[in-house]
């Protein structure tokens, strides 16, 4: 065999794989000037190698870091305020429904806004213990066709817990009080607004008027103001003047009379009802805390209590005479 062919036999031969089945990570791994080469521990960082002080900031001093600024919180005001998404026709942010304006309840209200809504009947009838006169229907009042309809009013509540009336009715019953309990409603107002914030001064002024032909037509004994603010048109238009600081109290209102009849031609005279004010029922109204609000009507619920035991004592009486 000639040197040739021992060259090409030579190449033939299988040389050892030097992969060892997996990759040597050790054979790329970086080392520096000062790390030994065979050492088989990895490189560490220098920075994270070296003990690091704490860094202390002097007190009144302040931080490098930029703190974000807090945003106020968004109020309703805010709500329809211009904003950085991406808008579509007419300037509407794209994706979003655009909100509607809620109304305002703190400001008037011609009686036009509310036109569509039908009024709401007195219940009445002759000879009543009590005629509650209320301010002006809600709305809710107004829909259902029902007096103090409102799950937030607490006129029902306080008929009962004060004992005028010795089961809580509902607002559906309020057509059937006069019958069952002498018990009647009205208001100084009939037309229907969100609150009495809608209404003005003058057109409860103008309704005293009518409350007086009503206790003068129908005589109850009481008339029941429920609400501070429409005894103030009461007094406004008797007096010719508003009341003065100091001059009110809730209750009865000693030598205040209303519907009085002073007699001639074909009326016999008639002393009028007695005047009781009444916190307001309204779910508004909070600058009376529930509590005092009972106390008040338990004062007239008591009255009402024992004069109703009076008219039934009274018309026992008589069915014995006549039997």
């Amino acid at each position: 065999m000639d040197e040739e062919e021992r060259v090409i036999l030579a190449d033939d031969v299988p040389k050892e794989s030097s992969f060892s089945g997996r990759l040597q990570l050790k054979n790329f791994m970086f080392t520096g000037a000062n790390q030994d080469a065979s050492s088989p521990s990895p490189r560490r960082s220098q920075r994270l190698s070296t003990p690091q002080l704490a860094a202390s900031t002097p007190l009144g001093s302040p931080s490098k870091s930029k703190k974000r600024k807090a945003q106020p919180e968004a109020s309703e005001a805010d709500s329809d305020a211009p904003s950085k998404k991406p808008r579509g026709k007419r300037g509407t942010p794209a994706g979003s429904p655009k909100k509607r304006a809620r109304p305002s309840s703190s400001a008037y209200a011609p009686p036009s806004t509310y036109a569509h809504l039908p009024t709401l009947p007195d219940a009445v009838a002759p000879d009543l213990l009590i005629l509650t006169i209320g301010l002006n229907p809600g709305l809710q009042t107004a829909r259902t066709g029902h007096a103090y309809a409102h799950p937030s009013n607490l006129y029902w509540k306080l008929l009962h817990s004060s004992g005028i009336t010795p089961v809580r009715c509902r607002a559906a019953e309020d057509r059937t009080m006069p019958a069952r309990y002498a018990v009647g409603h009205t208001n100084i107002v009939a037309r229907p607004s969100r609150s009495g914030a809608e209404l003005s001064r003058a057109e409860m002024d103008a309704g005293v008027a009518a409350l007086e032909a009503k206790c003068r037509r129908w005589k109850p004994e009481v008339a029941c103001i429920v609400g501070k603010s429409i005894w103030e048109s009461v007094f406004r238009v008797r007096r010719r003047r508003p009341l003065a600081k100091g001059e009110f109290a809730y209750g009865w209102q000693e030598g205040e009379r209303m519907g009085a009849v002073e007699g001639g031609g074909d009326e016999e005279p008639w002393e009028g009802s007695r005047v009781f004010v009444a916190t307001s029922t309204s779910g508004l109204a909070a600058t009376v805390r529930p509590e005092e609000k009972e106390r008040i009507w338990k004062i007239l619920g008591d009255w009402c209590v024992k004069r109703r035991k009076e008219r039934e004592d009274a018309a026992k009486s008589v069915l014995v005479e006549e039997v």
